[in-house]
């Protein structure tokens, strides 16, 4: 029998493809540097279709060793953890019926490794908040997204926001505009962002008159990046008039 694939088996498949120039320019393109958002956070130089490939070659890997792909400091390797997590929790989904606690294993596993700062940079957050814990809170109370959103953490409120984006695929915009509305005075420039993406999608995938109701009630007081983010798609005669009112 084959033995059971591990984290430390991952990390040598990842390190066989890095690359150092890569590795110098993904450290300044994700803002290592001190006082940056993503200070201290180490790269060894692998793109992200490159460590995608490799966590597909290890779809196998449990709970304990995916654990220990989080607890690494280097960022790939979290990466591919999350990513191999996100298919896990998709076959759970699928086989709710044969284990229907595994679901939430998967969840609070997750949900576990945001509030101990191992999901903690925005293509961390984005590549999986959405397909594990929105997912899981689709037929579920959204009281959580709501506390992780009043978090001091930036990765958790960024986690609480994308993870709206599985609620908005299904046709239901209303915890992403609640959500919105609390977090149009938040600080973070990243938060500006991932906002206005959503409520983008809001108008693109749920209902336009939605996402300009938003804007006719909240556009004066919103974040300039966010408001940009948000009437990305509008006429250039719409967008002039939203940002008109600020």
């Amino acid at each position: 029998m084959t033995s059971p694939a591990t984290a430390a088996e991952v990390e040598q498949a990842l390190a066989e493809v890095a690359d150092p120039d890569d590795a110098l320019f993904l450290q300044r393109f994700f803002k290592t540097g001190a006082g940056q958002y993503g200070a201290g956070d180490v790269f060894i130089g692998v793109r992200v279709p490159q460590t995608r490939a490799v966590a597909k070659r290890f779809a196998g890997l449990g709970l304990t060793e995916i654990g220990k792909l989080l607890d690494s400091e280097v960022h790939e390797h979290r990466l591919a953890g999350l990513v191999i997590l996100n298919r896990l929790f998709a076959v759970a989904s699928r086989q709710r019926s044969h284990d229907p606690a595994e679901r939430e294993r998967i969840a609070c596993f997750y949900l576990d490794a945001v509030r101990r700062g191992r999901v903690n940079n925005w293509d961390l957050v984005d590549s999986s908040a959405v397909f594990v814990l929105g997912e899981y809170l689709l037929d579920r109370p959204r009281t959580l997204l709501f506390e992780l959103a009043a978090s001091d953490d930036l990765w958790e409120r960024r986690v609480a926001v994308l993870s709206t984006f599985a609620f908005i695929k299904q046709g239901d915009a209303s915890t992403t505009l609640e959500l919105a509305e609390r977090l149009l005075g938040d600080p973070e420039d990243l938060m500006h962002k991932a906002v206005g993406w959503m409520l983008r999608e809001v108008g693109k995938r749920v209902d336009r008159s939605l996402l300009l109701g938003f804007l006719d009630a909240n556009a004066a007081r919103m974040p300039r990046t966010m408001l940009s983010y948000a009437t990305e798609h509008l006429a250039p005669e719409q967008r002039a008039a939203y940002r008109a009112l600020r």
